[in-house]
């Protein structure tokens, strides 16, 4: 199916970005593929007639080449037509693919010798000593992650999906413990800003080191959650440090008890109806006033300190 040749070119990409061999940046010609597809009634021992598109740069264009050759294929056989041996180019824009040229017989290239290329003997003991220099694959991080980091096996499949990405993540982890956050970072955020802005790994503005310096300060509670996705966009933006970010922009979370507290009972005096709900029963009615809290003080506040003094007024 088309989603099995792109699982299998993703594979293939991993492995050859591990060993080195390749950017495997499609984009920029690095790595290509064809496609050769043909297909026969269920039951047909012989194979169909193939056809074949050349220099696909994306695996997106490869799964809409494949699936659009196979239906032109089956809608051909059916109504009667003829599916010629040929050469075909991929229109990725209007989707479809039309004919370039004949496909020629093995017997058209003129295959001879070439006199200066002498037989390679590959044996065995050749084939072992690569086999042994090779470096750690995707599937063998993978499981490395797994067992060492305790990752779900959804995160180690993300991150070995790229040399890149696996490097980064790595050396994020050289500077903090926080393993599963800085995990969650990458495979939120960090890919989410990479999408949006058409950013390949490597063009990330800012060394991993400071990837793990903003999971230390949410962990040191210098910061909030919130207010850390604030400051890792501007990192992007500018390439700064997360510490200068948070302290030129005054991002530090106010633990100052009173005064979180005079902005808690400013919430309570104007919203009698949620306070009336949660003297009723009605819990939620806590996470919308702990939101309102949140808000007057642009996220800054602790969110523990202010769901304590919340409780206590409430209770009071």
């Amino acid at each position: 199916s088309a989603e099995e040749a792109r699982a299998f070119l993703e594979k293939l990409k991993a492995i050859l970005q591990f060993i080195d061999v390749s950017d495997c940046k499609m984009q920029e010609g690095s790595l290509r593929a064809d496609v050769n597809l043909s297909v026969r009634p269920k039951g047909q021992k012989e194979f169909g007639v193939r056809t074949e598109m050349k220099n696909l740069n994306s695996f997106k264009a490869i799964v809409r080449a494949i699936e659009y050759e196979a239906k032109r294929h089956v809608e051909e056989i059916e109504s009667g037509g003829i599916i010629y041996r040929e050469t075909r180019r991929w229109d990725d824009d209007k989707g479809i693919s039309y004919a370039m040229r004949d496909k020629e017989q093995a017997e058209d290239y003129r295959y001879f010798p070439e006199p200066n290329l002498p037989p390679i003997i590959i044996d065995d003991e050749w084939i072992n000593s690569i086999k042994k220099s090779l470096p750690e694959l995707p599937d063998a991080r993978k499981q490395r992650y797994i067992k060492d980091y305790y990752l779900p096996e959804y995160d180690a499949n993300i991150l070995t999906t790229s040399k890149v990405l696996s490097d980064f993540f790595e050396k994020t982890l050289q500077h903090t413990d926080n393993t599963k956050a800085v995990s969650n970072w990458i495979m939120g955020d960090l890919m989410r800003i990479l999408k949006e802005r058409e950013l390949e790994v490597d063009e990330i503005p800012f060394p991993p080191e400071y990837l793990a310096n903003l999971v230390s300060l949410i962990d040191k509670g210098v910061i909030s959650g919130n207010i850390a996705k604030k400051v890792f966009a501007k990192m992007f933006d500018s390439g700064k440090e997360p510490e200068a970010i948070v302290k030129e922009e005054g991002l530090e979370v106010v633990t100052d008890e009173d005064a979180i507290k005079e902005v808690v009972l400013k919430v309570l005096e104007s919203n009698p109806a949620s306070v009336a709900d949660y003297k009723a029963g009605k819990t939620k009615a806590l996470g919308f006033l702990v939101g309102q809290v949140m808000r007057a003080t642009k996220g800054k506040a602790d969110p523990k300190l202010v769901n304590k003094l919340l409780v206590q007024e409430l209770n009071g």
